[in-house]
């Protein structure tokens, strides 16, 4: 029996919808349960083919024990190595080598020392800053949030220097970054399903939170569209996630990538709406069962294939692999032809 197991915290409508719609598939050999661990026993494999994690980035017990199970072969949604290394910063530079747009941004040392740390440790940072060259490349207004930050905890919409320095001085340890604001008329959230599946829904950051997706959009242009489509598509293959949201701000037709660091995004039936929520369930739903079909996908044991998807062959492998075919295919032609 090839078990899903969903690993969840305080969310309520998602994981049993998941659960109960892989379910009612009636797979012969698939099944759906939530995931129940205790001590994680070094020798002992976890029992589920794939995980759904929803809540493993608040608790280091199921990170940890979610690396173990990907090692043993067990298929994450979302790998959990990469999503321990990644930050918001990186996601804005590897957006712009893509060719996918993004404002102006800066990554900003921590206001105060982190934990362990005194000014002998920050004897490379250049001090004081030059503001005037970054409020100059950055412009106002602009959100002051942090670089791992999520739920839009610590973030600040500024409009001046002051309110900067207000904002910035409240940061604690945190590190920051500080990203010119999109005068957007057009703003989506895009669910990403296994690096192929969108679903664009238009959305509203200024309204209440309950009442941000919006229901009853207007007609919207397909060139931008399919363009939104195409970059929340070419961002979380480049990620590697199999699970995302990707939010745009359009401005000038132009869609401004903004948060794309969504591993667990929201999916609670009655924030997103039914029409979202059944969409999200169908297809995460059909990714599980799609991966524990092929699982167990054991991965190379070095840090590169950790990172990468689990059970991928290696660059080196599949060059010998084709080194391989080559040398057959030459030692054929040096064969004599029957006649």
């Amino acid at each position: 029996m090839k078990k899903i197991g969903v690993l969840f915290g305080m969310e309520d409508t998602f994981p049993g919808a998941l659960v109960e719609r892989i379910n009612s598939m009636d797979l012969d050999g698939v099944s759906a349960e939530f995931v129940h661990i205790g001590g994680v026993r070094l020798d002992k494999s976890p029992a589920y083919s794939v995980i759904v994690d929803r809540i493993s980035h608040d608790i280091p017990f199921y990170r940890a024990f979610l690396k173990h199970a990907l090692l043993n072969g067990t298929f994450i949604i979302n790998n959990p190595f990469w999503w321990s290394a990644d930050d918001k910063f990186f996601n804005y530079s590897l957006a712009a080598k893509l060719g996918v747009a993004v404002p102006p941004t800066v990554i900003l040392p921590h206001k105060h020392y982190p934990p362990g740390t005194n000014e002998r440790s920050m004897r490379n940072l250049q001090f004081p800053l030059n503001w005037d060259e970054i409020f100059e490349y950055v412009g106002f207004p602009a959100f002051l949030k942090p670089v791992d930050g999520g739920g839009w905890r610590d973030v600040h919409h500024v409009h001046n220097p002051d309110e900067f320095f207000r904002a910035y001085d409240q940061s604690r340890d945190l590190c920051m970054t500080l990203q010119r604001a999109v005068k957007f008329k057009e703003y989506f959230r895009c669910y990403v399903v296994g690096q192929e599946k969108v679903h664009i829904m238009p959305y509203d950051p200024r309204r209440p939170h309950g009442e941000r997706y919006v229901l009853n959009p207007p007609q919207y242009d397909q060139k931008l569209i399919k363009r939104v489509e195409k970059d929340a598509l070419a961002l979380c293959k480049a990620l590697g996630y199999d699970l995302n949201t990707v939010e745009f701000a359009v401005e000038d037709g132009v869609p401004y990538a903004i948060d794309f660091m969504n591993p667990a995004p929201d999916a609670d039936l009655h924030s997103i709406g039914q029409r979202n929520f059944d969409w999200i369930v169908e297809k995460v739903a059909a990714l599980a069962v799609k991966k524990a079909k092929s699982a167990p996908a054991i991965p190379e044991f070095h840090w590169g294939a950790f990172l990468g998807a689990a059970g991928e062959p290696s660059a080196k492998k599949k060059t010998e692999g084709k080194a391989k075919s080559a040398k057959k295919s030459k030692s054929r032609e040096k064969e004599p032809v029957s006649r």
